[in-house]
């Protein structure tokens, strides 16, 4: 048993601490939206969990189902020296504010197994904006995955289950070669323009500009394109408006689709990470 705090989040972080409870551990929670108003005694904690992304661009904690604004500096003055810390997308920041106060961090959203966990309610995410937005059924429908990382893996059998035509466009010959072997089509992505004319979706996967002006003017019309990259993304959105191609940025999906399941992949990360540090 171990006595752990969870400290801001969205309802991802509401179904960690509920976990944790169900597992015999005594939680604490801040900043969660559940009438929190006192940091007395986080630094007893055997461990801080910290949201996914821990903070604002502002050095704000990110708490958007609390009705207040706690700087991040605040959280961590609370914290005793050597105290374990462990976030999501701990940036430059949070590491340099961490160091100072010698507290070590963690991040849980660095490790492969909560990537490859999280590719799962991403990709049914993605499907479920597709299926809304779509004036067609995913059924016959042509569909272009921009890039071929664990994400469109994941895909890919998904969207062929309902039995859309699915091609993969990657750099790497080796991601090329695997998508084949999974029955994809695939193209290269020095050559995008030539053909992106056929496609009734566009799922971008890539975290950087791979569909600019050329690309989305290439487009037919009445496409839908997805991001699911991390921010700024791999779409030029400012000239998809400008040309009339619906553009969805859909961030943070296992939050959104599936809090419950994305809080338990975090407790599992968590787990992991505890066990290799003796904590």
């Amino acid at each position: 048993m171990k006595h752990i705090w969870v400290v801001g989040g969205d309802p991802r972080q509401v179904a960690l601490a509920a976990a944790l409870e169900e597992d015999g551990h005594v939680v604490h929670t801040f900043a969660l939206g559940q009438g929190e108003d006192t940091l007395a005694c986080i630094d007893r904690a055997d461990c801080v969990v910290l949201p996914l992304p821990a903070m604002t661009g502002e050095g704000l904690l990110h708490a958007p189902l609390c009705g207040r604004l706690y700087p991040m500096e605040d959280i961590l003055d609370a914290l005793r020296p050597g105290q374990p810390v462990f976030a999501g997308m701990a940036d430059e920041r949070l590491r340099r504010l961490t160091g100072e106060r010698g507290l070590p961090l963690y991040d849980y959203f660095a490790r492969e197994e909560l990537t490859v966990r999280n590719a799962v309610p991403t990709a049914e995410g993605a499907i479920r904006i597709a299926l809304s937005e779509l004036p067609i059924t995913l059924h016959g429908a042509r569909v272009l995955l921009v890039g071929f990382g664990r994400l469109s893996r994941a895909l890919a059998p998904r969207l062929q289950g309902l039995g859309a035509r699915v091609c993969a466009a990657a750099r790497s010959s080796h991601q090329r070669a695997l998508a084949e072997s999974m029955g994809l089509d695939t193209e290269g992505l020095d050559r995008l323009p030539d053909w992106l004319c056929a496609y009734d979706l566009v799922i971008n996967t890539v975290p950087a500009l791979v569909l600019g002006e050329k690309e989305l003017a290439a487009m037919k019309e009445g496409v839908l394109v997805i991001d699911l990259a991390s921010r700024p993304g791999g779409v030029d959105f400012a000239v998809a408006e400008q040309l009339g191609v619906k553009a969805i940025h859909a961030l943070s999906l296992p939050g959104k689709e599936a809090p419950v399941t994305a809080g338990r992949y975090i407790r599992d990360t968590v787990y992991h990470m505890m066990e290799e540090l003796g904590v």
